[in-house]
């Protein structure tokens, strides 16, 4: 498993991810550069995603919906509100309707995702989640957003091999 840490700061609202990759740097931020391989680590490995719009500009959107074992959609958004390719991308993460609306009866993370060069020709890449109340946090972390990130990561290994 490429995850070595999880952490939550509740006092500055965060859950951070770490992981570490047999990969450089470059070859890493493909995942989230192609649609087609972000669909393959986006979510829970029971939830495979499906990208509709992919845009990693600043200001660009990502639209997706994820579909459980049982067959319902449940579908996400992201902001782009920056990036630095091959190092940093930052963006509002959220959840949607079924046609693709911001649902504002959930909470809204800002996530950034840093990408840095490890011994060995490796990377080590963090996710930062900061969400805006500890209400939202407690949110999300009982709906299995710390585990949902932890086996997501798990997925990219077998996709970099």
């Amino acid at each position: 498993m490429p995850v070595i840490d999880v952490q939550h700061d509740v006092d500055a609202l965060t859950l951070t991810s770490t992981a570490e990759f047999a990969a450089p740097v470059e070859r890493v931020w493909q995942v989230y550069a192609d649609p087609r391989q972000l669909e393959k680590v986006w979510g829970h490995p029971t939830y495979p995603a499906t990208v509709v719009d992919h845009d990693l500009s600043a200001g660009g959107a990502v639209n997706y919906f994820m579909t459980s074992p049982e067959g319902d959609k449940y579908a996400g958004w992201w902001r782009v509100s920056a990036v630095a390719p091959p190092r940093r991308l930052e963006f509002e993460d959220g959840f949607a309707d079924a046609d693709g609306r911001p649902n504002p009866n959930m909470p809204v993370t800002v996530i950034a995702v840093t990408l840095d060069d490890r011994d060995g020709g490796g990377t080590r890449m963090e996710i930062t989640s900061t969400f805006a109340t500890v209400e939202a946090m407690d949110q999300l972390l009982a709906m299995g957003m710390d585990e949902g990130m932890t086996a997501a990561m798990g997925q990219i290994d077998a996709l970099l091999a």
